[in-house]
């Protein structure tokens, strides 16, 4: 049975104290040292400065209640995919400072994750100081579930607290595995339940009518959640590359977009379960074309049914735009996951930047808004309007693990003693 089967999500957002697990909000931490899973996997510069802090922020509650509390924190994340143990370009001595300038304290750094370095440091730390630790991925151990290394984690705190919702879906030993080693010391901090809060806001007390925004390139990626979100929702808005697959279901001529053709009958499908369920899913009506990707390309508006040979869609047109804000602005309860088009490229961002902007407005109006997924995440960003929506999501994958009805093992661990 899935998670979502085991608890609802109304249960999860109004019922944390009925578990029988510890809340961060009625914990003494008191002298105690809290071990702290975070997702500080934040994008560096060439010379190794971060340049979008936006999960380091997230967390920031989270340590401070433990700090405010008279606790110490013990800070574990990763950083990049190394492959073959430590490397400089992925060491997170690279954000101490700028974890130290949000924290607001000279936040100390292990040069290991594990061994006797980080246990003297861990073991040496008072009330209101934190520490970070090196990179847990320069281990293997650490995302094959290794259960001794989880151990020797566990074994640097008093008290486990897992914030870390953009990998709550990985069975890894720092995320799942090291939560047995806390039987009842262990919680979520303030980003997870946020997080939690979020989704059920979309799927079990969103005011009608729910829009959901789906972006991105291929169909395949999308198609549980949107067969998901028909139970649901009452707008589907689609963009990006998966449109063309879309309009071809529906006889037209894509020229050379991105099609999936193993996919044009499952979008024929969808298409036909919505009518069947009353839920109405918009195609772009018009569509940016180019006759190459890049921004110096040619480019022509025109119908998305109708693309020439040799040339490709790359964002949505002016009609679709209109269709799409008219939709997203009636909406009460919005979901967003996905980009309209090539938003990267100056000259087919604006299908994207419209839907931000018609997103916002929504929000000023009283809507809900959750953005989640990584190119939804960046959009919002570049257009510097995460601060006017309701919830950036920080976990993209794990958020539509979530959304799909699968079980996240770093939640379940939580919850399971």
């Amino acid at each position: 049975m899935s998670f979502i089967g085991l608890f609802s999500f109304k249960t999860l957002t109004s019922q944390f104290n009925f578990f029988d697990m510890e809340n961060i909000d009625n914990y003494n931490f008191t002298n105690k040292k809290a071990l702290i899973r975070v997702d500080f996997n934040v994008p560096l510069d060439g010379d190794f400065n971060v340049t979008d802090n936006t999960r380091i922020k997230a967390a920031v509650p989270t340590i401070q209640k433990v700090l405010s509390g008279g606790g110490s924190v013990i800070i574990m994340s990763h950083l990049g995919r190394p492959k073959n143990g430590p490397e400089a370009k992925f060491s997170l001595s690279s954000i101490v400072d700028e974890v130290s300038k949000l924290v607001v304290c000279d936040v100390k750094f292990a040069t290991d994750c594990i061994g006797a370095e980080a246990k003297e440091m861990a073991s040496d730390l008072k009330p209101g100081e934190v520490l970070l630790l090196e990179n847990l991925r320069f281990y293997k151990h650490e995302t094959a579930g290794d259960k001794n290394f989880a151990r020797q984690l566990s074994e640097l705190g008093d008290v486990y607290i897992n914030d870390a919702f953009g990998t709550a879906h990985r069975a890894h030993a720092s995320t799942a595995i090291i939560a047995k080693f806390f039987p009842t010391e262990k919680m979520f901090g303030y980003l997870i339940e946020k997080e939690i809060v979020s989704v059920s806001k979309v799927l079990n007390e969103g005011e009608s009518p729910i829009t959901a925004i789906v972006g991105g390139a291929k169909v395949s990626s999308k198609i549980i959640i949107i067969e998901k979100l028909m139970e649901r929702v009452d707008n589907i808005i689609i963009g990006g590359g998966m449109a063309y697959t879309f309009a071809r279901a529906l006889g037209g001529k894509t020229g050379n977009s991105l099609v999936e053709d193993d996919f044009i009958e499952t979008a024929k499908e969808v298409l036909e379960t919505a009518k069947a369920k009353g839920v109405s899913i918009l195609i772009p009506s018009d569509t940016v074309a180019a006759d190459k990707f890049g921004d110096d390309a040619n480019t022509q508006v025109c119908d998305t049914n109708t693309i020439p040979d040799g040339w490709m869609g790359l964002d949505i047109g002016g009609n679709a735009i209109k269709d799409y804000v008219s939709c997203v602005s009636n909406s009460k309860t919005i979901l967003w996951n996905g980009p309209m088009g090539v938003f990267e490229l100056t000259s087919f961002q604006e299908g994207t930047k419209q839907i931000a902007l018609a997103v916002v407005e929504a929000t000023k109006k009283g809507a809900f808004s959750l953005v989640g997924g990584g190119d939804s995440v960046a959009a919002i960003n570049k257009f510097n309007l995460a601060n006017e929506v309701s919830h950036v999501s920080t976990g993209g994958g794990a958020m539509l693990e979530y959304l799909e009805g699968k079980e996240l093992p770093g939640i379940k661990a939580i919850l399971k003693n």
